[in-house]
């Protein structure tokens, strides 16, 4: 059956900041402090969904969190009015309004595991939400993503919905960052690879960073969807690359039809895990084309500064891979090289372009941070509530919003004004109203 993969884009909120919360993402430490462009990014990330429909794509939106999240200071005691408990909190514990200001949930690779129908047992669209135990201002997205999600894809015929991997300990669960899928094309029976750090229940003394992906999340969310065991692979993520700065997979590798595009040191027991991944697509008849970048061309530390797996590897409608990367790999003059080479050699990546994604990037999100995958087939596209599916009247509509509410100029230390509160949710109610999606926030509901 025809479907297509459409990337669901996160709109960048009114509260992105340059807060440093990220530990083991080294754009998002290193840039602490420094005044952010909120307007700049969410424009940008228009710009971005623009393109994906210039190309003849099909391209989905997901709406941004409340933020600053005021029932979480809530639940940490503060009562009285909004205002008056965003002030008392900004000044007993401005780390905690930092961490519920935070607008992460813009990565919606994060967002949680899609499996697609063609994969499943009972032949629905499968999703859990991401639990993103690891981090606390990205554990408090679990409950809106599940939410968003239920809104936008609520027609139980087509669209089932699982409970997010319970939390504690290592049982971390960083979503679609850490999946794959390798099918001969969108609509039919593919593998799916789940990347992990390491068991939930292992100890990594002396680790750099941790390992935020857990094997048992990645089998709780294979078992949930219905997933073929023949046709599922779970690898290993390698110690050396977490440490190096590799907080997610999608890192070090990208997954499109029959290709896998990965760093030469992605994977622990890397000759082991091309061998799984390959005698897994045997049994739906498909070769996978393995596309090795050497350390010795593009070291660790130059993938993870810019960014070159964390792009976007689409099919165009004639067929033709493409690659749809951040400024900072073509700036790089190791990754531009390579991708120069890979585009004139014997692989099916055809064609780069480079976009310019610097507000994300400086927070340690590229092009593929800002995607979540839904392969969907005609009958499921319809089925979708809202405007979901962009437009070109939508992205005018929404460049115009972004111009009206956003500030082109915020630091960390502005995010405890009652002003911005109040300025976040007439944006997010007025895009609400632009996406029909009804009364979505905690402050719209009372």
């Amino acid at each position: 059956m025809h479907a297509d993969e459409i990337n669901f884009d996160g709109l960048v909120g009114p509260t992105h900041n340059y807060g440093g919360l990220s530990i083991g993402n080294l754009a998002s430490m290193q840039n602490y402090g420094a005044a952010s462009n909120p307007k700049a990014a969410v424009l940008q990330g228009i710009q971005k969904m623009r393109t994906m429909m210039d190309l003849g794509l099909k391209q989905g939106i997901l709406p941004p969190h409340e933020r600053v999240h005021i029932p979480t200071l809530k639940r940490f005691g503060y009562s009285g009015s909004d205002a008056s408990i965003l002030e008392a909190a900004w000044k007993a514990a401005p780390s905690l309004v930092m961490n519920t200001a935070s607008a992460s949930n813009m990565w919606t690779a994060n967002a949680g595991t899609i499996s697609p129908s063609a994969d499943t047992e009972d032949g629905r669209v499968h999703f859990t939400a991401a639990n993103l135990a690891s981090k606390f201002h990205r554990a408090i997205e679990t409950k809106f993503t599940s939410r968003s999600l239920k809104t936008i894809f609520q027609d139980e015929t087509f669209f089932a919905h699982h409970t997010p991997v319970p939390k504690g300990g290592g049982m971390g669960d960083e979503g679609a960052a850490n999946h794959g899928r390798f099918a001969p094309e969108h609509g039919a029976k593919g593998v799916q690879l789940f990347v992990y750090g390491k068991s939930a229940f292992a100890s990594e003394d002396g680790a750099r960073f941790e390992a935020r992906q857990a094997l048992e999340a990645s089998q709780t969310i294979a078992l949930q969807h219905g997933l073929s065991t023949d046709h599922t692979v779970f690898i290993q993520q390698a110690r050396a690359a977490i440490d190096a700065g590799a907080f997610h997979n999608d890192v070090v590798s990208v997954t499109n039809g029959s290709v896998l595009l990965y760093h030469e040191q992605a994977f622990e027991h890397k000759k082991e895990a091309l061998e799984s991944m390959r005698n897994a697509c045997a049994k739906i008849e498909l070769t996978p084309i393995f596309v090795e970048v050497p350390a010795a061309q593009v070291s660790l530390e130059d993938a993870i500064q810019s960014y070159l797996f964390n792009s976007q590897l689409i099919t165009l409608p004639n067929g033709d891979m493409t690659l749809i990367l951040p400024k900072d790999a073509e700036e790089n003059d190791h990754t531009r090289t390579w991708v120069e080479s890979c585009l004139a050699g014997n692989t099916p990546i055809k064609k780069a372009i480079f976009l310019d994604l610097k507000q994300s990037m400086r927070n340690g999100g590229g092009p593929a941070c800002l995607r979540l995958r839904v392969t969907l087939t005609e009958a499921e596209q319809t089925a979708l509530k809202g405007r979901g599916l962009m437009t070109p009247a939508l992205c005018d509509d929404l460049e115009k919003w972004a111009e009206k509410h956003y500030r082109d100029n915020l630091k960390p230390n502005e995010l405890g004004d009652p002003s911005l509160l109040q300025e976040s949710r007439t944006a997010l109610d007025e895009l609400t109203g632009l996406l029909n999606l009804g009364s979505l926030y905690d402050f719209q509901r009372g």
